[in-house]
């Protein structure tokens, strides 16, 4: 049977290839975006199986709704992907608390009110899949980055710990974390960017590397749709789906990082219980 999707920041970048794959794959998808102007073109090719929804994530209070009524329409939710987001970069020092709270809105509270609105019915029929669209930066970070990837590790806490509560209903939780695809995520536009002192040297070359990546980043969105699609519809999903090269390498690393942090104290740490 073929599968109905709801994927939030449907308009473009990793949103809209996972929406042509779905529909290529012969789903029904409700493609949720704050301006649904930029799925005209695909809602007129695929009037059978695409409709248009317009939405803003941040507005936790219309995911209860929207969702019911998608519901209501199609009878259900096979699979959700929290897709809508977008960059920031800035010294943890310069970025302003309404900087942080819009980001935890849009990466984490967001979310997780549309995850909340659709695990009872998925429950109820005992399947379903939450894809949760984070980033390398869910697992490791670097300088520029503190706010962003503070809410890309928020939203995979939630989701480990949602994994586990959701396993014995038949619920998957996929969590992807990319590298560098080629999307809108560093177009200057819509990046976000804390006031910059000069303070900080390697955030500044952090906003450089942003601001002279877009458009030349290797990774194609159209095969990591494919490959999420793909991960979904595997006997065993992974819970943590880095893409690409520079996911791959920099998740690896840190993951040495750590192990090696912990073994180098590991007698010292074992050693701070109470004596016997």
């Amino acid at each position: 049977m073929n599968k109905v999707w709801l994927v939030t920041g449907a308009s473009s970048g990793f949103g809209r290839a996972i929406v042509e794959a779905a529909l290529a794959a012969g789903d029904v998808v409700v493609g949720a975006a704050r301006r649904t102007e930029g799925l005209d073109e695909l809602v007129a090719a695929w009037p059978d199986q695409l409709e248009a929804l317009r939405l803003d994530v941040t507005d936790t209070g219309a995911a209860e709704a929207a969702v019911r009524d998608v519901v209501a329409r199609h009878g259900r939710i096979d699979v959700l992907v929290n897709n809508a987001g977008r960059t920031h970069v800035g010294a943890f020092e310069e970025t302003t608390e309404q900087e942080l709270r819009d980001l935890f809105d849009l990466h984490v509270f967001g979310p997780a009110a549309l995850t909340r609105a659709v695990l009872p019915s998925m429950r109820e029929r005992r399947s379903g899949a939450i894809v949760q669209m984070s980033s390398m930066g869910g697992q490791m970070s670097f300088a520029g980055f503190s706010a962003y990837s503070g809410t890309k590790f928020a939203l995979e806490g939630l989701s480990e710990g949602l994994a586990d509560e959701v396993a014995e209903y038949g619920i998957k939780v996929l969590v992807v974390e990319p590298g560098a695809f080629r999307t809108a995520l560093f177009d200057t536009s819509r990046a976000g960017v804390s006031a910059d002192s000069g303070v900080y040297a390697k955030v500044s070359a952090t906003r450089g590397f942003v601001s002279g990546g877009d458009g030349a980043q290797a990774g194609d969105p159209a095969k990591a749709a494919a490959l999420i699609l793909a991960a979904l519809d595997a006997e065993e999903t992974p819970l943590h789906l880095p893409l690409g090269d520079d996911a791959v390498d920099a998740v690896l690393g840190h993951l040495e990082q750590v192990r090696g942090d912990i073994a180098a104290w590991e007698k010292r740490t074992r050693a701070t219980g109470f004596d016997a």
